[in-house]
């Protein structure tokens, strides 16, 4: 789409309130656990299914700009174990970010094995559910990973789907399609899970300073 010609001049009437301005992605905002995820991941043996537990959190950030472009976003770590062992099963930490302008939703993404990616849907405020894509090969919304995981574990797509709940919860089912070195056929590699608030979400740094000065002033 195209964009401005004025590429510099940011915004001048920005909310402070990341909350009131997260569209769609308002319900994630908090913390969350689950306790029966399922997880199916390539192995010699063949495919292999694990349940584990999981753990998210999901943090205001200030409204970030480039140039004349918008965002609302939230800051969020996820870390998972097993039931079988206390050791990290997966760790990863990113930003959802939403462009209320045009509707534009992101995740960005990095795990601890030399893996990083950025997903892209499109979405409003009061959505049931959200679904975001990225590719291998894409220089916008795309994947990077190390030389080792692009000749035996090479990730060609990732897809996330999300769906929100009526009783304040909601669940995720991502897909994330491998070449696995040795094979000749894809293997999708397929995660889901329901999570349930154990945490309300504190207001961004923004809000917080503004809120005490307001009471400072009383």
């Amino acid at each position: 789409m195209p964009f401005p010609h004025d590429i510099f001049t940011e915004p001048s009437d920005v909310d402070p309130d990341t909350l009131a301005n997260l569209g769609p992605l308002r319900p994630l905002a908090g913390t969350w656990r689950a306790t029966k995820g399922t997880d199916i991941a390539p192995k010699s043996a063949g495919p292999e299914q694990r349940q584990f537990i999981e753990h998210m959190v999901f943090e205001p950030i200030d409204p970030q700009a480039n140039g004349p472009q918008l965002f609302y976003g939230l800051r969020y770590h996820i870390h998972i174990t097993t039931v079988e062992e206390d050791i990290t099963f997966h760790d990863q930490v990113g930003y959802w970010l939403w462009e209320p302008a045009t509707g534009l939703i992101l995740q960005t993404l990095a795990i601890p094995r030399g893996q990083t990616a950025m997903a892209s849907g499109h979405g409003k405020a009061g959505d049931g559910s959200i679904v975001l894509t990225a590719a291998r090969g894409q220089t916008n919304y795309g994947i990077c990973s190390t030389d080792f995981l692009e000749q035996a574990f090479r990730t060609d797509a990732y897809r996330i789907e999300i769906v929100f709940h009526a009783d304040d919860s909601w669940s995720y089912d991502i897909q994330t399609t491998l070449a696995v070195e040795g094979q000749a056929e894809p293997f999708v590699h397929h995660d889901r899970n329901t999570l349930h608030r154990i945490g309300a979400a504190k207001p961004n740094p923004w809000a917080q300073i503004l809120a005490r000065k307001a009471i400072a002033k009383r």
